[in-house]
């Protein structure tokens, strides 16, 4: 089990990007979460089997269909236990 945090900015928010993440997510069998950020980029935490973090860590360097992706930065971190996933409100 292992859990990675992305950072996603370009054109990745209004283009149903946290939607599709979280089915993609589902899907793959990964927990976690997504959500916008204020400044416009995308921000989700993926926990798992590596091989299906890997997945969606790959998925989020190109995103939905309409999404531009300009850069997407990963960090590791311990597993945090979640148990589905889930779309995130924008942190004030």
């Amino acid at each position: 089990m292992i859990r990675r945090r992305v950072v996603v900015s370009g054109r990745v928010q209004g283009v149903f990007f946290r939607d599709t993440c979280r089915r993609q997510a589902l899907a793959a069998g990964v927990t976690g979460w997504v959500r916008n950020l204020p400044d416009g980029s995308v921000e989700a935490a993926f926990e798992g089997a590596p091989d299906a973090v890997d997945r969606m860590v790959k998925w989020t360097r190109k995103g939905p269909p309409d999404a531009v992706v300009y850069d997407t930065t990963v960090t590791d971190e311990p597993p945090a236990g979640d148990d589905t996933f889930t779309v995130l409100p924008t942190p004030r």
